[in-house]
Parts: C-alpha cells; structure tokens; sequence
C-alpha cells in the first residue's frame, strides 16, 4: 500500500443545528458537503467537554483504580480514576480533583502523558492523561449522588495482566497506558 502526499481536505459544514442538550453533552446535526464532489450528508456530532484520566501509583509502585457500575455497558467497569473537566480550571485540576473525590487519593508528583481524542468518529472533546506519582490515601472519598465506587489497589505487573487480558476494557484507560508506557 502507498499513500499520498496530498491531504485530504477538510470537509465544509454547510448547516449546524442543536438537536437535544444534555447536562453531559449536546448532539448537534451538521450538513456537510463533501468538497472533492460537493456531495451533502447530514452527520451527528456530540459535543462534549474535556474529560481526564489519571494513572495513580503509590510509593510501593500499586496502581490505584475504581470499580463502578457503567450504564452504557450495563455492567461493572475496572478503570483508572477520572472524569469531566468542569470547566473551571485546568485538566490537571480536573484530574487532581477526580483522583481525590473518587479514591480519596492525593499527590503533589504529577506528570501530563498527553491527549486522545475521545471517539472522533462522533465526539468532538479529548481526554487528557496524568501520571499521578507518589499518591497517598489523606480523605475519604467525595462521591457524586449516582456513583457507588469501589478503590482497588494492584501490583503494577497485576494492573498490566488486567488491560492486556481485556479485564481493564475502557478504551480511554487502554489508551492512558499506551501514552505511560511510551513515554
């Protein structure tokens, strides 16, 4: 296989409309044409805000994750900690805070890994990535109403069985480990 030199070209949006609102994103339709034959296609797109995802380790070199029920799966999730940036403040805020709130976990050694888009075939946010060095457990957790979290500490060998087995499935965590270990 060869590939080209051109880009492709970006294509133009000719009408955007905000379809539903919801407190956690907003589905917008867009007519876009296609520049290389002007042909139009009507593509939903969910805006949504920065989310964060943080990979907390422990002096003993643990890895601190959540387990928690995740509707869209219906079923209970193994994951690193993280969430939706707020807004007010920085990713790093956001994952300082989130690591806080859902482990009760805190540190003052943080490292940025980098950012993915979340799911650009119909999200238009990212996630950023931290590395959270040195974390040790100084509140309880601060949970949302809905959420029902349960701390889970693994050997750092153990956390890695767990995404290469397929037990850690969330692919923004997948995705914290590949900019982690790339690194």
């Amino acid at each position: 296989m060869t590939y080209s030199e051109d880009p492709l070209p970006v294509w133009d949006i000719v009408r955007e409309d905000t379809e539903l609102t919801l407190p956690i994103l907003r589905l917008k339709r867009r007519r876009m044409r296609r520049p290389s034959d002007g042909k139009e296609g009507d593509f939903f797109i969910a805006e949504a805000p920065l989310w964060v995802n943080v990979i907390a380790r422990t002096a003993e070199g643990d890895i601190v994750l959540v387990e928690q029920y995740r509707h869209g799966i219906h079923d209970i999730s193994l994951e690193i900690p993280g969430g939706v940036a707020d807004g007010s403040g920085s990713g790093l805020d956001a994952a300082k805070r989130e690591l806080a709130e859902e482990t009760g976990y805190t540190s003052e050694r943080w490292t940025y890994l980098g950012s993915v888009s979340s799911n650009p075939a119909i999200f238009n946010n990212r996630c950023e990535m931290y590395l959270a060095e040195d974390c040790i457990r100084t509140q309880e957790q601060d949970l949302d109403p809905f959420e029902e979290i349960r701390v889970i500490r693994l050997k750092e060998a153990d956390f890695l069985d767990a995404v290469r087995s397929g037990r850690i499935h969330h692919s923004l965590a997948v995705a914290a480990v590949g900019l982690w270990r790339l690194g």
